[in-house]
């Protein structure tokens, strides 16, 4: 039952190059920092990574993006990595856009083993018809297209109503962060750090966790346990330098008030 592993390298060891991963996080916030740099040191190629997004240029799934490692991007949001919209305009990235509620179901239908759900985002777009650029060629042309989707109506409270089939998804592996585990793999998240995590774990067929605190079995309250440890296969303790080290994606100050009320030149 102690899933405890010796370290980052030891526990992505197994993901072989064209493996598909569910990854954890929002923006930078909660994401497998450590992780995806093993996964960088390893030099693991032409991966699918299932994210609400591709981190930054330097930083979070930024870095495997701008070594060359990802193929393929299941995402609902990229604005802030410039090279990925380089790569994916060069035709060097295949992209699958998906609305941010759909994927955070699409990988929950997936842990629970739900083939497919019908839902009425997308429909009348390019979502449920087809024809979103997914790659293109490096002269420009588009290469290949979303395909249609299965609609189908059923009766609702509003009467007679559209819906667009959306297939889950299932991850070779699923890289998380976790505020808390102990050695059973029960996992806690703190506050907007939860995110995608749950979800990107229980779609993993082999989920790894990185902890920034590691307890023992029974000091985790059942009812504070986000993600039970039937989840997770493996879990690797954070130095507190590790933990420690987290990035902001955007910063933003204000001149702080001063004893009087008036605006102050120190920044908060």
């Amino acid at each position: 039952m102690d899933k405890v592993v010796g370290s980052a390298d030891e526990a992505v060891a197994d993901i072989a190059a064209g493996a598909t991963l569910a990854v954890g996080g929002f923006g930078l916030c909660g994401i497998p920092s450590v992780l995806i740099d093993a996964l960088l040191r390893r030099g693991t190629d032409e991966l699918e990574v299932v994210s609400n997004n591709a981190g930054v240029d330097d930083w979070g799934l930024g870095v495997l993006l701008g070594a060359g490692r990802l193929r393929r991007v299941v995402a609902s949001y990229v604005g802030e990595n410039k090279e990925f919209a380089r790569q994916y305009l060069a035709g060097e990235l295949e992209v699958e856009l998906t609305p941010q509620g759909t994927l955070a179901e699409r990988m929950r239908a997936g842990g629970s083993g739900i083939p497919a759900f019908f839902t009425a985002t997308g429909v009348g777009t390019q979502i449920a018809d087809g024809g979103l650029p997914w790659r293109y060629h490096s002269d420009g042309t588009v290469a290949v297209t979303s395909p249609a989707k299965q609609t189908q109506v059923f009766e609702t409270d509003r009467g007679p109503q559209e819906f667009v089939l959306e297939h889950a998804l299932v991850a070779d592996a699923g890289l998380v962060r976790a505020w808390k585990g102990d050695r059973h793999g029960n996992l806690v998240f703190r506050k907007a750090a939860r995110n995608f995590n749950p979800l990107a774990a229980m779609c993993g067929r082999v989920t790894i966790a990185e902890v920034e605190h590691l307890v023992e079995p029974g000091e985790l309250d059942p009812d504070e346990i986000h993600t039970p440890g039937a989840y997770v296969h493996r879990v690797v303790e954070l130095t507190p330098e590790q933990a420690a080290d987290k990035r902001i994606e955007k910063v933003v100050t204000r001149p702080r008030p001063d004893a009087d009320g008036a605006a102050s030149q120190e920044e908060s």
